[in-house]
């Protein structure tokens, strides 16, 4: 069972001080986090510091125990170092999470800060990136943040579902319609649909796509957001339906007919 116990983090100044944290019932008692990192120093702290947060917390220091992990326990959450010691490093279990259907959000940490870094995180199916060193309150708040993008922390309204010519999207349950049959979407799919259909017929550049979505620091001129609309226009686009997500030349994207 994943561990849950208060205790003080004894982190040092460059990971930065815990501040104390208000969190709900709701958020208490459902986030469930796996942590992976090779340094037993500070997978103590990241594992001390986020269970004084409120979340029950697994820490594991190698890619085959995380994926085991994962299978057994279906965490809300991966915080997931790149360099892992063989055979699987961070980006291979990232691989490996999503290849067998996992849509857990996945917050990758890392030494290495190039572009070229980031750009691998995502492609392996990472959700966040985050540098080392950091200080523990970012990493609490991008933790925060991918579990509300999942829906874990807020209550449902009534009646949120977001509609647009034959589409419709459930925020709450994390479904998703076209013309009433349901589309299978990734998480990130669903995030970014969910993106357009609240900034209907609006011109969006990739910039803004990018913080919509993925909500971290813009990638230039990445592939990322044109490999997942693609992927997205795809699933949208079965039996030769007409095209929503239209591609503004040099500009961005915009859903509309």
């Amino acid at each position: 069972m994943l561990a849950s116990a208060l205790a003080h983090p004894d982190l040092n100044r460059s990971h930065g001080q815990v501040a104390p944290v208000t969190l709900n019932a709701r958020q208490t008692a459902a986030a469930r986090i796996l942590v992976v990192d090779d340094d037993p120093n500070l997978l103590r702290m990241l594992r001390r510091g986020l269970i004084l947060a409120g979340y029950a917390v697994e820490a594991v220091e190698d890619g085959e125990a995380a994926l085991r992990l994962a299978r057994e326990e279906e965490p809300d959450l991966v915080v997931l170092d790149v360099m892992l010691p063989e055979p699987l490093d961070g980006l291979d279990v990232a691989r490996r999470l999503r290849a067998a259907g996992s849509q857990v959000p996945i917050l990758m940490l890392t030494a290495r800060s190039q572009l070229e870094d980031k750009l691998a995180g995502f492609q392996s199916g990472a959700d966040d990136y985050l540098p080392k060193p950091f200080a523990f309150e970012e990493l609490l708040a991008r933790v925060g943040a991918l579990l509300r993008r999942r829906g874990r922390d807020e209550e449902p309204e009534p009646d949120t579902r977001l509609r647009y010519a034959d589409l419709e999207l459930d925020p709450a349950m994390r479904e998703a319609w076209r013309g009433g049959q349901p589309l299978d979407l990734t998480a990130r799919e669903f995030d970014l649909l969910s993106f357009f259909l609240r900034h209907p017929r609006q011109v969006l550049t990739r910039e803004q796509v990018f913080r919509g979505v993925w909500g971290s620091e813009f990638l230039g001129s990445s592939n990322i957001i044109d490999a997942n609309v693609y992927c997205l226009r795809t699933k949208l686009e079965v039996g030769g339906q007409a095209r929503l997500i239209q591609t503004v030349r040099g500009v961005g994207y915009a859903l509309r007919v």
